[in-house]
């Protein structure tokens, strides 16, 4: 089943590409939209957003971004006993508007569905082919949902139950505070800014129940040459927090934030990236690197780029730091300015 679907994908992918000129040209190397969906992390204001163009006055930029992902990990101590099992479905659509030469106004309404999903069988099929760690994940109920924290005999967290429906909204806002655009390279520096509203359920963890305000500074550099583009891309900033309705006696409420990328264009339609996404904890006094451990991620895939200039994203995203996002997610990332 899993080979069908992904010669299936490339098989469209190869048809939709065909049409375009295999040539090197100035493909901007541009980051992932997307962020950790591990359910303890996910329901916060951190960036899914992190680059450094402002949309030009008078357009929209439209993005719709579709992230799956699978989660299992146990860990327990003495006093602690933590679970996350299960799987997020979050699609965002996304939309910036140039208010002015050096400004951009946006809004993302994301839609989560959190179950038991379909993965499982297939992460450990692929934890056995490359000889990596179960952790557990196969001798585990096959896709279900249990998400349980239990410290000093206190059940701090107990989700058994699928659900869906509207995320956190983000109200978002961009101020360009450089722009080079010259023979053979392109530079960006911009801040970047949002308000996350506490729009969906915290008891389902669709969700945190807090206003969230977060500031980053973005930039980007990008050279073009005889054997296509050269980019790199990075963020860091500040997340402000008000108390969580979730482990809210834990709960941190300011986080430092920051990514890195890089990726190389070899053709006007085709980029390969990688991409690092990292932040302090969201949560204190645990010994579980779950609950306690700066999260980080590592993103790796690349970018389509259709006729009409619109822009597929196509990236994997695995746990560098171990429990501290999901074991595997999968992203898609369709835009355009329009």
């Amino acid at each position: 089943m899993i080979r069908q679907i992904t010669n299936s994908l490339l098989l469209l992918i190869c048809l939709l590409a065909s049409p375009l000129t295999p040539s090197a040209a100035d493909f901007e190397i541009t980051p992932f939209i997307t962020g950790n969906q591990s359910p303890l992390v996910q329901i916060y204001g951190l960036p899914h957003d992190t680059g450094a163009d402002i949309v030009p006055p008078g357009k929209v930029h439209f993005s719709l971004n579709q992230d799956i992902s699978s989660n299992y990990t146990f860990s327990n101590s003495a006093r602690e006993q933590v679970i996350l099992d299960g799987e997020f479905y979050r699609m965002t659509l996304a939309a910036r508007y140039g208010v002015a030469s050096l400004w951009e106004v946006g809004i993302e309404i994301p839609y989560v569905q959190q179950g038991g999903g379909f993965l499982d069988d297939f992460v450990i099929n692929w934890h056995d082919t490359f000889g990596l760690p179960q952790g557990g994940r196969d001798s585990a109920p096959k896709n279900r949902v249990n998400y349980s924290y239990r410290k000093d005999g206190e059940q701090k967290l107990q989700i058994n139950r699928a659900a869906s429906g509207i995320g956190d909204i983000s109200l978002t806002g961009g101020f360009k505070l450089y722009d080079s655009d010259g023979s053979g390279f392109h530079d960006r520096l911009a801040l970047k800014g949002a308000v996350k509203l506490p729009a969906g359920n915290s008891s389902d963890l669709l969700g945190s129940g807090s206003t969230d305000v977060m500031l980053q500074l973005c930039g980007s550099m990008n050279s073009y040459g005889e054997h296509g583009s050269l980019g790199m891309y990075g963020s860091v900033g500040g997340l402000v927090m008000s108390r969580s309705d979730v482990l809210s006696n834990q709960h941190n409420q300011l986080a430092g934030i920051g990514n890195i990328g890089f990726g190389w264009g070899p053709f006007s339609w085709i980029s390969f990236k990688v991409q690092l996404n990292g932040n302090t904890p969201l949560y204190r006094n645990s010994s579980l690197e779950e609950i306690s451990k700066n999260p980080l991620l590592l993103i790796f895939g690349g970018a389509l780029k259709f006729p009409g200039d619109y822009l597929l994203d196509i990236g994997v995203a695995e746990d560098v730091a171990v429990a501290t996002a999901p074991d595997v997610s999968f992203h898609l990332g369709l835009s355009k300015i329009f």
